[in-house]
């Protein structure tokens, strides 16, 4: 690597600056490294260690000779940088770039305007969030900042050089630079760092002083251990950070003290539920914190795995051919998960849910009702208890709701949030918020709603409190199950009557499900309506196997030979059924048995044997009744005899990705004579050898294309590799293993 700093000077060569000077030297990424010590001892140790290759006791002896290009590192405890200011003010040459580690950065600044008058144009306030309780020269470690965040406060006054130059050095050793106010970065530390400090040190030192428990060390858990492991940091550093962030530490106590007295008042009443409640928020709160933040997925891995799979891509490869046989159950219908968990939470009593999808997508509605203060034990093996609290019972949350990649769980959200007395923002990872959302704010604004957007109708979606609905007669312009229950939910809280007609049929599980939760729905043709005002009453709900996640394996075996499958308990819901129809005019064996129905849902053991498939034109109104499925069914249109045409298929354009030109481009790349149109596509298929020449596809970050191009290696001539992988968990979280149970050559790599 190229030298991105000229000499860094580092004030202080500790954990944090030795740490630095270290990864910058391995990186090959600043010149010399300069220390600046008080004692000789402490500088001939750094030496010995080579952590620095000079080193002084007098910063008047390196400072003059300092030039433009170099950086200088305060590493010193908080309230002595004002002490080393003084120093670089008397001695400090024009050019050199001055940044620091300290984490209250409200003193440094404080520190900065006393010594120079003002923030001076050089310096960058820094905090990387990394260290250990080991300290001195002899706990620096060249890989501590790898995959670690160091937030950068700089001012106005900043030049934008320096700042460049020292967001270069700290992503030179691998950290991840963000930015924020000084005053926003010293709530937050107060309220994730300093506070937990204050905690254990404070636990720490009252059993200390416990005479009756003298002994409590000795049978300590390793529970304890790990909690109580932080009050072996640096008490004086500690003792000064108190001292330089006491307000905001001062706020972060009062909180917790408040919030300590209601558990323990929850403790002394015997209050179940509202122990239930804190012990199950904050354990999901707890497991989704470096999620949110590092915006990944519900499913993935948690704070304490987070360092192995930084970075880190999924990617599935396919050995080609072989058979698929076998008898499995797939997981819930994802969308009567989200659904189960929404009406569970607004109902009066307690809902018990079997079957629940623990996948990201249905986690992240189960996480906003907790932030929204409903009580939900589980996900336990398919198993959700939600303590239901009423039509009006919601929370404010205290943040916003944070939906990962549920299109579904922001769409319907913003329905049933329109008619809150309080305001909520609905955000998502990257690929959420390149979703239109306009389809739903429309008619909610036409019922009184107060909805923002960001630009072009994307999420984030404000929408504010104490609006006063209005119901509506609502024509959609295309047919979308995601925006006509997004209207009904909304139609709850509105006053009169709310009708939704649709151009064509599409799912109808919200109407359903309203009705078991014992809410009038009156429906009649292509029309949907509910009165605002009603209620809804607990209930026991078994959600199906989800259909979407078994045509992935109904097309495996329609397109392979000697291929013979049953799944078991799947959901054949009327509105949901465009797959069997589509795979059986293509000429696929399918069977149903074992029919009933199962809280007002049809269900049914669906066994699919091997058959030859013919190209067909896919009739437009099963279009809406198959729209996830298509990405699995344009795989078995290349394997099918003669030309499969879709058309009245645009919505397929604005899912998770343009699933349109996405399957396009990698049907060509695997040998597929594939056209795509403005609403479908057009396949040529090759029933006979391979289908496919194997190859690399991208999935697009889609859960569905990785999927679908999985089953493709089945008819395959060489391996399929597909990139972009680690998204199948939002709808099939155990997709890998059934896939290798039934037969498929599944590898997945990290």
């Amino acid at each position: 690597m190229e030298p991105v700093i000229n000499r860094l000077v580092v004030f202080g060569v500790g954990l944090i600056g030795g740490s630095l000077a270290l990864a910058l030297k391995r990186a090959g990424a600043c010149r010399d490294v300069i220390g600046v010590f008080r004692r000789e001892r402490s500088a001939q140790e750094a030496l010995a260690l080579g952590v620095c290759d000079c080193a002084y006791t007098d910063p008047r002896d390196v400072l003059p000779g300092l030039g433009k290009g170099d950086v200088v590192f305060v590493s010193v405890p908080t309230l002595a940088v004002a002490g080393v200011f003084e120093q670089l003010r008397e001695s400090l040459p024009e050019g050199v770039t001055v940044t620091d580690g300290a984490s209250v950065k409200g003193s440094v600044v404080a520190a900065a305007e006393k010594v120079w008058g003002a923030v001076p144009e050089f310096l960058v306030p820094g905090h990387p969030i990394a260290g250990s309780e080991r300290s001195g020269a002899e706990a620096a470690k060249a890989d501590l900042y790898k995959h670690h965040r160091v937030i950068l406060t700089p001012m106005d006054s900043v030049s934008g050089e320096h700042l460049a130059r020292v967001e270069a050095m700290w992503a030179a050793v691998g950290a991840e630079v963000l930015t924020m106010s000084v005053a926003e970065h010293d709530e937050v530390l107060a309220a994730t760092s300093h506070l937990p400090h204050v905690i254990a040190y404070g636990l720490v030192d009252t059993l200390a002083h416990d005479s009756e428990n003298q002994n409590i060390f000795r049978y300590a858990a390793g529970g304890f251990r790990d909690f109580t492991r932080i009050a072996s940091s640096d008490p004086v550093m500690w003792r000064d950070i108190m001292l330089a962030n006491g307000p905001a530490i001062l706020k972060s106590i009062d909180l917790f003290t408040a919030n300590l007295g209601e558990l323990r008042k929850a403790i002394a009443d015997s209050d179940e539920a509202r122990l239930t409640g804190v012990f199950t928020r904050a354990k999901a709160a707890r497991d989704r914190f470096t999620r949110m933040l590092a915006r990944k997925s519900f499913s993935e891995p948690l704070i304490e795995e987070m360092d192995d799979m930084e970075g880190k891509e999924v990617t599935f490869v396919v050995r080609p051919g072989g058979t698929v046989n076998g008898d499995i159950r797939v997981p819930g219908d994802k969308s009567m998960s989200h659904r189960s968990i929404m009406l569970g939470s607004l109902a009066e009593g307690v809902t018990e849910v079997e079957g629940f999808l623990e996948g990201e997508d249905a986690l992240a509605t189960l996480q906003a009702f907790r932030d929204m203060g409903v009580v939900i034990e589980g996900p336990d093996k398919g198993r959700v208890t939600i303590h239901g609290v009423g039509m009006h019972g919601l929370k404010a949350p205290a943040g916003p709701l944070y939906l990962g990649n549920s299109g579904t769980s922001m769409r319907l959200l913003a329905g049933l949030l329109a008619g809150q007395a309080f305001s909520a923002t609905l955000t998502g990872d990257e690929s959420l918020s390149r979703r239109p959302m306009n389809r739903v704010a429309e008619p909610l604004r036409q019922m009184g709603a107060d909805i923002t957007t960001a630009e072009a109708g994307r999420p984030p979606l404000q929408i504010g409190g104490g609006a006063k609905l209005q119901a509506i007669d609502y024509k959609l312009p295309m047919a979308s199950a995601q925006v006509k229950s997004c209207v009904l939910l909304a139609g709850l809280y509105a006053d009169g009557r709310t009708y939704t007609t649709e151009p064509a049929p599409t799912r109808d599980h919200t109407e359903r499900m309203l009705s078991g939760f014992g809410y009038a729905v009156e429906r009649a043709g292509a029309t949907a309506s509910v009165n605002g005002g009603g209620k809804l009453f607990a209930t026991k709900i078994d959600v199906p196997a989800d259909i979407s996640s078994a045509t992935f394996f109904m097309v495996a075996a329609a397109i392979t030979p000697g291929s013979d499958v049953t799944l078991r308990h799947v959901g054949i819901n009327p509105t949901r059924d465009g797959v069997i129809n589509i795979l059986r005019l293509m000429g696929a064996d399918i069977e149903l048995s074992n029919q009933h129905e199962v809280g007002g849902e049809p269900v049914a053991d669906i066994r699919v044997r091997y058959a030859s498939l013919k190209g067909i034109r896919i009739p437009e109104d099963q279009v809406p009744l198959a729209i996830d499925e298509f990405p699995a069914l344009f795989i078995a249109a290349a394997c099918a005899d003669g030309e499969t045409i879709l058309t009245g298929a645009e919505e397929l354009r604005v899912k998770e990705s343009d699933r349109i030109q996405a399957m396009a481009d990698g049907l060509l790349l695997l040998g597929v004579d594939a056209r795509p149109t403005p609403d479908g596509i057009v396949i040529q298929g090759k029933p006979e050898g391979p289908a496919f020449t194997g190859g690399s596809v991208d999935s697009c970050g889609d859960h569905r294309i990785a999927m679908s191009f999985t089953v493709a290696g089945l008819r395959a001539a060489d391996a399929i590799t597909i990139d972009n992988c680690a998204n199948v968990a939002t709808s099939f979280p155990n997709f890998d293993q059934l896939a290798a149970t039934v037969g498929i050559g599944l590898d997945v790599r990290d």
